[in-house]
Formats: C-alpha cells, sequence, structure tokens
C-alpha cells in the first residue's frame, strides 16, 4: 500500500512528544455553568429512557412548570435532531455555545443564540467540530430553542438548578480542584499521540449531565458534579482525544476502508443500539481510537478500569475496535515508546494487522471472549 507507506514516513519525521522531563503539564481549571446545564436538562425533558431513568424525578418537579407546546416540542425536537442527522440535541448544543462565555447563564444562552451569525458562527466554523450541515439544521431549529430556552428561563430554571445542586457546589469546585492537582494528563496525550496540547483542562460541572461526558470547544469538557477523582481523570484522558487523528486525512481514510470490508465490523455499525451514538464507522472508528489510548493513559495515571469489563458492560459490548487496537498497541509497549498515533495507524495498516484474521483474536483475547463470538454479547 504505497499511499500508507508515504504517509507513515513522513510522520516519522515529525517532531514526537514524551515525558521525560517528569514536570507536570497540566493545568487543571474547575468551574460550574447554568447555561451547559440548562442543555444538559433537554435530554430528561426529551422523554428518553436514558435520561429519565436518572432524572425521572427532576422531570416530575420541573415539567408542569412549562407550556405545553414548549414540552411537547422539546420531545418533538430532540427526536427531529437524531433524525435528520445532527445527532444529540444536549451534546451538540453545547458545543455550539461553548466559545466566548456563552454557557454563563440562560440570558447568555439566548443573546448568543439572537446573534448567532456574529457570537457562535465563527469560532464554531474555526472549530474541529465544524460542520456545515449541522450549521444549517441548528440555525433552522433557533427560534424553537429560542422558545424553549425562554420558557426553561422563565420558569424558574436557574433557581430550580440551585436547589437541586444544594449548597456545596464551590466546595465541590475547590475539592475537585485540588484533588486533580496530581495528575499529569497532558504529559500522556503527548507521549502517546505525538500531539502538541494546550495544558489547560477546563472541567465544567453540571447536575444533569449523566451519563454523558462531553467534550466542547477547546479544551473543556462537562461531566456530572459527583463524579469522583477516577472518574474525572478518565473523561478528561479521554474526551481531549477527539479526533484522535484527522478522520478526513490519508491514514484514517485507509483504517476506515479495511474496517469496510469487516463484516462483524460492519454489523456492529448497522445493528447497535443507536442511542450509545457512534451510528457511522467514522465516528466508531474516531470514538475507539480515542478509548484504546485512554485506556492506556488511565493505566499509566493508576486509574484506569479492567478492559475486559470496561468493554463488556459499556454501550452493549460494541466497543470491539478499542479492544482490538488496545491490544495492538499494548503488544507495541505503546505506553513506554510513546509517538505519534497517526504514523502508528498508518503502519497497522500498512502490516495487515487491522485485517480479521489479525484483529480479531487480539481483541478477543481483551475481552475475554471467544473470537468467533465477539459481538453481540450473549443475553444475561
Amino acid at each position: 500500500m504505497p499511499l500508507i507507506a508515504s504517509v507513515a514516513s513522513a510522520l516519522s519525521a515529525e517532531a514526537l512528544h514524551a515525558q521525560g522531563s517528569g514536570a507536570n503539564r497540566t493545568r487543571w481549571k474547575v468551574r460550574a455553568s447554568e447555561g451547559f446545564d440548562a442543555i444538559a436538562f433537554l435530554g430528561p425533558l426529551s422523554g428518553t429512557p436514558l435520561y429519565l431513568d436518572i432524572y425521572g424525578d427532576d422531570v416530575a418537579a420541573f415539567s408542569p412548570r412549562l407550556p405545553e407546546a414548549v414540552r411537547a416540542d422539546a420531545v418533538q425536537l430532540w427526536r427531529e435532531a437524531n433524525e435528520d442527522g445532527f445527532g444529540l440535541l444536549g451534546p451538540n448544543l453545547q458545543v455550539l455555545f461553548s466559545a466566548h462565555g456563552h454557557d454563563a447563564t440562560l440570558d447568555t444562552l439566548l443573546a448568543a443564540l439572537r446573534s448567532r451569525q456574529t457570537s457562535i458562527l465563527p469560532s464554531y466554523r474555526a472549530s474541529s467540530y465544524w460542520s456545515e450541515a449541522d450549521w444549517a439544521w441548528f440555525d433552522r431549529a433557533a427560534p424553537r430553542i429560542d422558545a424553549i430556552f425562554c420558557a426553561l428561563r422563565d420558569a424558574g430554571f436557574a433557581a430550580f438548578r440551585q436547589e437541586r445542586i444544594g449548597p456545596d457546589l464551590a466546595r465541590r469546585v475547590a475539592e475537585v480542584g485540588r484533588a486533580l492537582a496530581g495528575f499529569d494528563v497532558i504529559s500522556w496525550q503527548e507521549k502517546l499521540t505525538g500531539r502538541t496540547f494546550d495544558p489547560e483542562i477546563q472541567i465544567v460541572l453540571l447536575q444533569f449531565s449523566k451519563p454523558h461526558g462531553i467534550k466542547v470547544q477547546g479544551q473543556t469538557f462537562l461531566q456530572a458534579a459527583d463524579y469522583d477523582t477516577a472518574t474525572t481523570v478518565r473523561i478528561a484522558a479521554h474526551e481531549m482525544l477527539h479526533p484522535p487523528v484527522p478522520m478526513d486525512g490519508l491514514v484514517a481514510r485507509a483504517a476506515l476502508a479495511v474496517f469496510e470490508r469487516d463484516p462483524l465490523i460492519m454489523k456492529i455499525v448497522r445493528e447497535h443500539d443507536p442511542r450509545w451514538g457512534y451510528t457511522t464507522l467514522k465516528g466508531m472508528l474516531d470514538e475507539d481510537l480515542a478509548q484504546a489510548l485512554d485506556q492506556l493513559i488511565s493505566e499509566a495515571l493508576g486509574v484506569a478500569r479492567n478492559p475486559a469489563d470496561r468493554w463488556r458492560r459499556a454501550d452493549d459490548g460494541m466497543h470491539v475496535i478499542a479492544a482490538g487496537l488496545y491490544g495492538l498497541l499494548r503488544q507495541d509497549r505503546w505506553t513506554e515508546r510513546g509517538g505519534s498515533i497517526e504514523h502508528w495507524l498508518a503502519e497497522a495498516v500498512r502490516r495487515g494487522r487491522l485485517k480479521p484474521a489479525v484483529f480479531h483474536p487480539v481483541a478477543a483475547r481483551v475481552l475475554e471472549r471467544p473470537v468467533t463470538a465477539l459481538w453481540p454479547l450473549p443475553k444475561p
């Protein structure tokens, strides 16, 4: 495969970053956000069981304050976002509103929404999340989003959120900041990807964000305020990796071409429960390569879960690509070596390591499953 060989050669000449100095490069900044919590609350308002199982009591307490038309449209808009390809409404709106402090309050969300061509579009267009189709959908939906935000504000969402949080959020913000100070996520990410990261990681603690940990623009991610330190470190180790390689680049396209010829992988893409997301092979590779790398980082930092348990329990066991890539990286002692992950992926394609005959047995060993029964998992 000459194309991949040439890309691998070019990448190998890049300067690679390793964790050699021992200095802690990571600066943690922890805060809260009314606006992001308001967007997160759209999940429970959608009536989706994934959110109602966690926030059913909150919806029961707050939803009657909203006009019936707004309650109905919150459900409809969530469904349309999925059906039209925009994706999960809440997380994708959080990405859009995540620059320039737009997330501070419901009023700042509304101000940004109403001036979106100048307040939101420039930073979104310049980000790795840019999608012309997603922007067009958002622009069409803006009047309906405006109506929902206004209804939340007028129904007293800010006070309701504060009541649900209780008096200890400021203490929790300070506590999380102190607990994270010794975890040098940035140095490990640089070592295992060959990329340079800004040393600041911003964590936004939310009341209504479960079950998601969400990366938005910049090196900012959102999580539940009550997650423990190990979970916070794992989320940071994962979310900032997206995308782990340029997903429209030559190397990613070559890897996708191999997986497209793998009947098992394509079965997972087509048949897994869409509520878990990752409904395209491209999205799944992005996610699963990030998961493989974050598992290595979490192990290095002493906060890892057992990989077989992790990938058995998560999303109905669908992350077979993650397990296979992790197994190959472990074979290569990637934690010790480090380097350009894009170069590594190019070499894996060139050497045929992503083909089913090689890849499936590696994944099976990690997952502790028979190679002929990687997915779906047997019913309990």
